[in-house]
């Protein structure tokens, strides 16, 4: 035997595909493509149903002044629902009647108009541990006087600002981060609620 039969005899043949084999081994890929464009089409489509997200998308202006009252029996007191001027919203209020460390108390968040946080905390069941947790464990730096109340300011490593004082029977507590002339305005309208 010769060596060029030797050669084509130890050579793999090449397979020699018939035009339907062509054709059914290329429809797994043309079916793949279509598949994932239509996926791709409906994702599409999903997203493009969703509206877009913007700052007011997540503006919401709850009624406080309702949701206070409707917290009354529950808090045993009139929860404080501020009024404040026009571009002043609140995002949320609750009473948080049933908290493990067992002090019931009422919190609302409000917005300034320059878009800035503060959250009014309001309790009848204050202790220094509870008070400790709520203000987060903030230094004291100094006090302010709002409408001759004196209350204390707190700084904490978070950047919030606390100011906590006592006043009718009630402990208050206004922390967040809008400056402190915001927090002024608020902790006056929170003790004319309480006249």
């Amino acid at each position: 035997m010769s060596s060029t039969q030797e050669n084509q005899q130890d050579a793999p043949a090449t397979p020699v595909l018939t035009a339907k084999q062509a054709k059914r081994a290329n429809a797994s890929s043309i079916g793949m493509f279509i598949a994932t464009a239509v996926t791709l089409a409906l994702v599409l489509f999903v997203v493009l149903l969703n509206p877009t997200h913007t700052a007011d998308t997540y503006t919401r202006d709850v009624d406080v002044a309702t949701i206070a009252t409707e917290a009354e029996d529950a808090a045993g007191y009139t929860p404080v629902a501020a009024d404040l001027p026009e571009g002043w919203t609140s995002n949320y209020a609750r009473w948080t009647g049933s908290a493990s460390d067992g002090v019931a108390f009422w919190e609302v968040g409000y917005l300034t108009p320059e878009r800035e946080f503060i959250q009014v905390t309001q309790t009848n069941a204050s202790n220094p541990t509870w008070l400790s947790q709520r203000v987060d464990r903030a230094e004291p730096s100094g006090q302010r006087v709002i409408d001759g109340v004196t209350w204390e300011l707190l700084d904490s490593t978070s950047g919030d600002a606390f100011l906590t004082t006592e006043q009718d029977g009630f402990t208050l507590i206004l922390n967040g981060t809008a400056d402190l002339a915001q927090f002024d305005l608020l902790g006056s309208a929170v003790l004319d609620e309480l006249k």
